[in-house]
């Protein structure tokens, strides 16, 4: 909303996020042998330091220019402060953490390869476990500079009167503008399979069994029956996975597989599985699946919304709460269960939605309600394109405006206390910068008008 812009350095709070996290830097060699082109106390800046970050901004096609090297080394040496003040003060990474966030990132560079750890080694050049040695300290520093941050960001609060005293130096016309917004909650529920329609899908996979047992190829037999679309094309190939993927009876009967065994047919809430396992290595396991899905008949259907329809009656004669609704009727399973129905907008991951981030059939549902009153049964589908049915209650409303301090507290209060953070990492560091070791070297001392600020602070 306001920019409160530090005449000297301009950070986020948020500046630890910045280094070494993303899949093109894991691709980049670690140079055992690097030109130093900088200090900052005890911590040390590489030269590919600097051309690493610069080359994934080149590739996420960001714009760069003769400034953007300048700034990215302002960057790591903001961090490099942080890991040396953590170092003085003791700060301990567990060690626990450290490997959470390695196992983390290498499993996300290994999805997109299929789990296939053999392409993972002919495209780095180095095996998972050899990655995650080069990358090690790296993400421990990391981690030590936000903990560093966190403890200095703690203790900051923000009091009304400074929340109106921050709203009250923006200029009149500099307030933005804003959309209208809403605030929704949901009741969701999903058709439930009739018992004729497990009988048959039951039937079903016992004859896939008998096949297999007769010698028919599993990959066949998978892409001829199995339900799974994403499965089902590659033999029921799904990959390499960690511990925790599956849902807990398939995963159960996986991890005590054999290589190559076959199970015994398991049921779990998306239908019935046969699996084999292909391969285990610790708690990674790849394995491959037929699922017979029972069908949800038109019936099915008509039966799931009518007994939605009649919560909705419920809700709407006072006869029940929409509160107590959510947690009798809802879905357990979906993200606004356990938040009283409350929908949580994913882009900010607040519970306000401006009315041009809707879904269009939730847009025209509530265009005309009023607050506190509730839509009718609306079909919806999942991620996996199955049918549900919502009703949804419209909680608040806002018509287009201005920024004002009574409808729009919450945002001027989080803003504020952004700012009063910023402020003081601000100030923090260049506190730091007086009293720190530092050393710049080569064409950044001279080139980079930022560092020569740094160095002219620095200058004893």
């Amino acid at each position: 909303m306001i920019k409160q812009v530090n005449t000297l350095i301009k950070y986020s709070f948020l500046i630890t996020a910045f280094l070494f996290f993303s899949d093109f830097a894991l691709g980049q060699d670690k140079k055992l042998i690097d030109k130093i082109i900088a200090q900052v106390g005890s911590e040390i800046i590489l030269m590919s330091d600097v051309e690493t970050e610069y080359n994934y901004f080149k590739s996420q096609n960001q714009t760069v220019n003769d400034d953007t090297k300048c700034m990215i080394l302002e960057q790591i040496m903001a961090q490099k402060l942080l890991i040396d003040q953590a170092r003085l003060d003791s700060i301990e990474v567990p060690e626990d953490q450290v490997e959470s966030q390695l196992d983390m990132r290498m499993e996300g560079v290994l999805r997109k390869m299929g789990g296939d750890e053999v392409l993972f080694r002919q495209y780095y050049g180095k095996s998972v476990a050899e990655m995650k040695d080069i990358y090690r300290d790296d993400i421990k520093n990391n981690l030590m500079a936000e903990t560093m941050q966190q403890k200095l960001l703690d203790d900051i609060n923000i009091t009304p009167s400074e929340v109106t005293e921050f709203f009250e130096r923006i200029p009149a016309d500099s307030l933005p503008y804003f959309n209208s917004e809403v605030e929704l909650a949901q009741i969701i529920t999903s058709p439930q399979v009739n018992e004729s329609e497990k009988l048959r899908a039951l039937e079903k996979i016992k004859n896939v069994k008998t096949q297999l047992e007769s010698g028919e190829p599993f990959e066949n037999l998978a892409k001829k029956y199995s339900d799974d679309p994403g499965s089902s094309s590659k033999g029921g190939d799904l990959g390499w996975v960690k511990r925790g993927t599956f849902v807990p009876k398939f995963e159960a009967t996986a991890y005590t597989l054999k290589k190559n065994e076959v199970s015994d047919i398991v049921e779990t809430e998306y239908g019935y599985h046969i699996i084999q396992l292909l391969e285990r290595r610790g708690n990674t396991i790849h394995t491959r699946h037929i699922l017979v899905k029972p069908r949800i008949t038109s019936e099915d259907l008509k039966t799931a919304e009518k007994k939605l329809d009649s919560v909705r009656k419920m809700i709407i004669a006072d006869s029940m709460t929409f509160e107590a609704a959510v947690k009798k009727f809802s879905d357990p399973k979906s993200m606004s269960y356990s938040n009283n129905g409350r929908m949580t907008n994913p882009a900010s991951q607040t519970t306000f939605f401006q009315m041009n981030e809707l879904q269009p059939d939730v847009y025209f549902s509530i265009e005309n309600l009023k607050e506190g009153s509730v839509t009718e049964v609306m079909e919806t589908t999942n991620e996996m394109g199955e049918v549900r049915f919502q009703i949804i209650k419209l909680m608040t409303k806002t018509e287009p405006h201005r920024a004002n301090i009574s409808q729009d507290y919450s945002k001027i209060q989080s803003y504020a206390k952004n700012s009063k953070k910023n402020e003081y990492i601000n100030k923090w560091v260049e506190n730091k910068i007086k009293t720190a070791y530092l050393r710049v070297d080569g064409v950044y001392k001279d080139t980079c008008p930022n560092i020569k600020k740094w160095l002219a602070l620095n200058d004893n």
